[in-house]
């Protein structure tokens, strides 16, 4: 197999990642030189049943697929006051990534059960975060892969695992509560939520124990980032996302959601819509209403 070059960055689709995997839909052994290695990874999740996406791996993933769990893998649900899902420790996740036979080189490609927006972008920051460019989400999923008449495998998965991966995460990439706190009165536009409307406005709270969302931010809820189970077109995503943040830069812009999943899925959504170097608030609400007195705000 040669290099894919360029390398996949935000997203792939079905027909460009089945032709690369090539006759019979398999994924190159890790043992491979790393420049020709292609991993996939498969991060569904339930966030009502934590057990689900495990058990949907097993039931059927794509052919080589490696399994990563939201709340094991890409998350530490051992620290505190920091939201939902905590980011995992950086050098626990470098040795992960090493068991998953993904190293400096290697093309990683992540899906999950849906269009990308749960763990699957998680992951794919992630690994960003770590200093690894060469990842993209697969467009549709799953869904889209069966859709296109593609075999599943059963089972777990058999790996080559490789050394823990060179890397650290970059904290400059990640913004804080002190952050947020300290530009709450800057003008709206540079902190946007990706939860969905009426959460944001605080009319119902299904997951966390108070409503409403941080003073001053902007809602862009994720769901409108994507048609059919696909990321929309990336010149109307520019347009509206560009509304959004206002003529800021988009490194000056914070994203957040309900605990730092869904905000790696608007992320994507501007990365993809050439709209490069948002960062992300990781511990976000859930994170943010840990601290009673934090302020809160209510509706639009």
């Amino acid at each position: 197999m040669k290099p894919i070059d360029p390398p996949w960055t935000t997203l792939v689709d079905v027909a460009t990642l089945a032709a690369v995997l090539g006759e019979g839909v398999r994924v190159v052994d890790a043992r491979a030189t790393a420049s020709t290695a292609v991993r996939v990874v498969d991060a569904r999740s339930s966030l009502a049943d934590p057990q689900a996406g495990s058990g949907q791996y097993l039931a059927g993933h794509v052919p080589g697929a490696v399994y990563a769990d939201l709340n094991r893998d890409l998350s530490d649900l051992t620290r505190s006051d920091h939201g939902r899902h905590p980011l995992p420790d950086s050098d626990a996740f470098a040795a992960k990534l090493g068991q998953w036979g993904i190293g400096p080189d290697t093309q990683v490609v992540v899906y999950d059960g849906s269009d990308g927006s749960m763990a699957a972008s998680r992951l794919w920051w992630l690994l960003r975060l770590i200093g690894h460019s060469k990842v993209a989400v697969l467009d549709g999923g799953i869904a889209a892969w069966q859709a296109a008449g593609h075999a599943l495998a059963t089972g777990q998965g058999e790996v080559t695992a490789l050394p823990a991966y060179p890397g650290r995460f970059d904290t400059t990439q990640i913004a804080n509560a002190d952050e947020i706190t300290a530009r709450l009165k800057h003008a709206p536009g540079w902190l946007v939520d990706a939860r969905a409307g009426e959460r944001f406005r605080g009319e119902v709270e299904p997951l966390d124990p108070v409503a409403g969302h941080v003073p001053g931010a902007v809602n862009r809820p994720f769901a409108l980032n994507v048609v059919d189970g696909h990321l929309r077109d990336a010149q109307e995503l520019r347009a509206e996302l560009q509304g959004v943040i206002g003529n800021r830069d988009p490194q000056q812009v914070v994203l957040m959601c309900g605990s730092g999943v869904t905000a790696c899925h608007l992320l994507l959504a501007m990365e993809a819509a050439g709209l490069s170097g948002a960062r992300i608030y990781a511990d976000s609400w859930s994170g943010w209403v840990s601290d009673s007195t934090r302020p809160v705000a209510s509706g639009a």
